[in-house]
């Protein structure tokens, strides 16, 4: 038996609702389930028990276990049939009336120490808990979709929550083997909060033309390592609940520049491509399987032209070493004769920008990325100007291709693609931090776990620097005149004074 709550009532018996009974007969509880539904707590007993069956037939849990487990499950007729249950958990949909009605209808059945907790996703819970009379016990308790699998878990407190009622929730959740975070109550609490950052601005880059669906994923996975692009997660998640997430927070926040929802997400919403569930999204499915375009062939170029690379490249003496190992007849005066191919490295800036800057010919300039150290990177992302040659443009590819690493070719943009969406996880992750809304620690357990990137915000400006990240996004206001690129003031001022983005003050 639990030592923390033995009878749990569960309202609300989808996917979520499912997957936070299962963890709770698991963990010791007798767990009672209600939908208002005909027959859906009682189908989700069934799921729950055909789930634990199957793990069984791999040799995963045994016959005790089994017999043990399905005893804790038990569907009910009534809220009143809760009366007894020392945590009551609503994972209803996602309206706020519907839930402070719920509530309301519920508290005077508990008993006076019974905990209320809510799987909300997005709501405040602050504005939840005005529907009972004791808001004290009452806190968010957000688990991600499948509960059984995902191992991290938000435990949110509102205004009003006791810190004894959150100690409970994180206690029982250690009871699962899952890691509970702390959160205050805040539009999208953490993991969701940090997560518009991939999402809105890949689908910005896409709207600029800067490049297609599957070259900004493409260059996520390989520069980054994230497990899927932005579009394949979206699609994966579908499309309805991430924009209506993004909408939720964006507005809840007063439209913040830095949530600002997309209207080619809005429009794919609209027609119903929703991503995997309906067969078509960002891609199209076919046996579920994304089809997704082949990359172009790399050009075949007869005669490279000489190479010249501007003094001010970030990372200018890898640059060299790497041309110098493909290589590239290297020019090296202080300016480039008439017939080089010009290479620019700029750090949130766009190549028109930095070609007339450094009174460069357009005709001839390109850009490379170079925010990743070359060794680390799967593929190497190029950009072209409005005013590139094509052969200049052919040759560049051409050359960076010679060692058979994948290059990307993308039209000007601030930032290139990597820039511009690490820098926009970091600067939200700052200022999750800025706020005081989860610790750094506990930001970074919530992403690794919760979204699977392969490493938290405030780890990922660490290893790219955070004086390099402040100079991108400093560079991208500049570029665009959007005030969602503003610089958090956790990452100003640690970039400035060299600490790292973990540093908490004493």
């Amino acid at each position: 038996m639990s030592a923390t709550f033995s009878k749990v009532g569960l309202i609300g018996c989808g996917a979520m609702g499912q997957g936070i009974a299962q963890l709770s007969a698991q963990a010791g509880a007798q767990v009672l389930l209600l939908d208002a539904r005909a027959g859906a707590a009682q189908h989700a007993v069934e799921r729950i028990k055909a789930v634990w069956s199957s793990l069984a037939a791999k040799g995963r849990l045994d016959a005790e276990q089994l017999a043990a487990y399905g005893a804790r499950l038990q569907a009910v007729q009534s809220s009143a049939d809760l009366a007894g249950c020392d945590l009551v958990v609503e994972a209803i949909v996602e309206k706020l009336d519907l839930k402070q009605t719920l509530l309301h209808e519920l508290e005077p059945l508990l008993a006076a120490n019974a905990v209320i907790a809510s799987n909300t996703s997005s709501l405040s819970i602050t504005a939840m808990a005005t529907a009972l009379k004791n808001q004290k016990r009452f806190a968010g308790w957000h688990f991600f979709n499948p509960a059984p699998l995902m191992k991290v878990v938000e435990v949110v407190k509102g205004l009003a929550t006791d810190a004894a009622t959150c100690e409970r929730l994180a206690q029982f959740t250690r009871e699962f083997g899952h890691t509970p975070v702390s959160a205050q109550d805040t539009p999208g609490f953490l993991v969701n909060h940090l997560g518009r950052a991939y999402s809105t601005e890949a689908l910005r880059i896409v709207q600029e033309n800067v490049a297609d669906f599957a070259t900004v994923d493409r260059i996520l996975r390989d520069q980054i390592g994230f497990k899927l692009g932005p579009f394949e997660l979206m699609d994966l998640t579908g499309m309805d609940i991430t924009h209506a997430v993004t909408e939720s927070i964006y507005h809840q926040y007063y439209e913040e520049p830095r949530y600002r929802p997309n209207a080619i997400a809005a429009q794919r919403v609209a027609a119903g491509l929703l991503g995997r569930k309906s067969g078509t999204g960002y891609y199209r499915y076919d046996d579920g399987r994304p089809q997704l375009p082949a990359e172009p062939p790399v050009p075949e170029v007869a005669e490279l032209p000489p190479v010249w690379v501007s003094p001010r490249a970030a990372r200018r003496q890898e640059l060299l070493h790497l041309l110098k190992g493909l290589g590239a007849p290297l020019e090296s005066g202080q300016t480039p004769s008439a017939n080089a191919l010009i290479l620019v490295a700029p750090l949130g800036l766009d190549v028109t920008t930095v070609a007339l800057m450094e009174q460069l010919d357009p005709l001839r300039t390109l850009g490379i990325d170079l925010l990743v150290d070359d060794a680390a990177t799967r593929r190497r992302v190029l950009a072209t100007n409005p005013a590139t040659r094509s052969d200049m443009r052919d040759a560049a590819r051409a050359l960076f291709a010679r060692d058979g690493k994948a290059v990307s070719l993308i039209r000007d943009s601030g930032g290139f693609v990597t820039q511009r969406v690490v820098s926009g996880i970091v600067n939200i992750g700052a200022d999750i931090c800025q706020q005081g809304i989860g610790s750094p620690a506990d930001l970074e357990k919530a992403v690794t776990l919760g979204l699977g990137y392969p490493m938290g915000p405030l780890a990922m400006g660490d290893r790219f620097g955070p004086a390099s990240i402040l100079e991108v996004l400093l560079n991208l206001q500049a570029v665009y005149g959007d005030p969602r690129y503003r610089p958090s003031p956790w990452l100003r001022r640690r970039g400035a004074l060299g600490l790292s983005l973990m540093h908490e003050e004493r």
